[in-house]
C-alpha cells in the first residue's frame, strides 16, 4: 500500500448536490431516488475531511440547468424525457439545489458542468492543471453516467484516476457494479477505507 500525496490529489464529489440527493431536492420531489445514494454523504464526509487534513484537495462537480430566455431552463430532450418532473429553478446557478450537500462542503474547486463528463465545456482541467492535482479519488453518483463519463474522460488525458467502488452509487446495484467492472481497464479500483488507510500511511 503506497501513501497518497495528498498535496497533488483531489477528492472529486461528483454531482453530490441537495437537488439530486437531499430529501426536500428536485429528485425527490419527483421520486426518484436509491438508498445506496442516500447512504453516500456518509460514506464520504470522513474521507473528505482527511483530504483536508492532509492537505489534498475538495473539487466537486455540479450539474447545471441554465435558466433560457424568458427563465425555463435549458433542458437536453433525452433529460426532460427521463425527468419530466424538472421545472424552472431546479439545478439553477447558484441556487440551493444546485449546491454541494453541506456535510460535504466546503468545496476548494466547484465545477458547473451541463453534460455527463465534468471536462466538457468546464474549467476542471485548466484548474486541476494550475493546482498542480495529478490524481483524482471520485466518488458520487451516477456511476454508469456522469461517473463514468468523466473518468474515461479523465485516463485520456493522463490524469490518474482511483475510483471509489463503494462511494458511488447509481439507480440500482446491478448497473453500479456493472459500471466499476467496466472501469478497471481505465482507473484504479478502491474503497473507501482503503483510501483512508492510505492518507493515513
Amino acid at each position: 500500500m503506497n501513501p497518497i500525496p495528498a498535496t497533488n490529489t483531489a477528492l472529486l464529489l461528483f454531482d453530490l448536490q441537495n437537488d439530486f440527493v437531499h430529501p426536500d431536492g428536485a429528485y425527490a420531489r419527483g421520486g426518484q431516488g436509491d438508498s445506496s445514494i442516500a447512504a453516500l454523504p456518509a460514506k464520504l464526509a470522513p474521507l473528505a475531511e482527511a483530504m483536508r487534513q492532509a492537505g489534498g484537495w475538495i473539487a466537486s462537480t455540479h450539474f447545471t440547468l441554465w435558466p433560457g430566455r424568458g427563465g425555463e431552463p435549458i433542458i437536453a430532450p433525452h433529460l426532460k424525457a427521463l425527468r419530466p418532473f424538472l421545472r424552472r429553478g431546479d439545478f439553477a446557478p447558484g441556487s440551493w439545489g444546485q449546491a454541494l450537500l453541506d456535510e460535504l462542503g466546503p468545496s476548494d474547486i466547484p465545477i458547473e458542468k451541463v453534460a455527463y463528463s465534468a471536462f466538457y465545456m468546464t474549467r476542471l482541467e485548466w484548474m486541476i492543471r494550475k493546482c498542480g492535482i495529478e490524481r483524482l479519488i471520485v466518488g458520487g453518483i451516477v456511476t454508469n453516467g456522469g461517473v463514468s463519463t468523466t473518468v474515461r474522460d479523465a485516463h485520456v488525458r493522463d490524469i490518474e484516476v482511483t475510483v471509489l467502488s463503494d462511494g458511488c452509487a447509481a439507480f440500482g446495484r446491478e448497473a453500479h457494479e456493472t459500471a466499476i467492472a467496466a472501469l478497471r481497464p481505465v482507473a484504479r479500483i478502491a474503497t473507501v477505507a482503503d483510501v483512508m488507510a492510505e492518507l493515513s500511511a
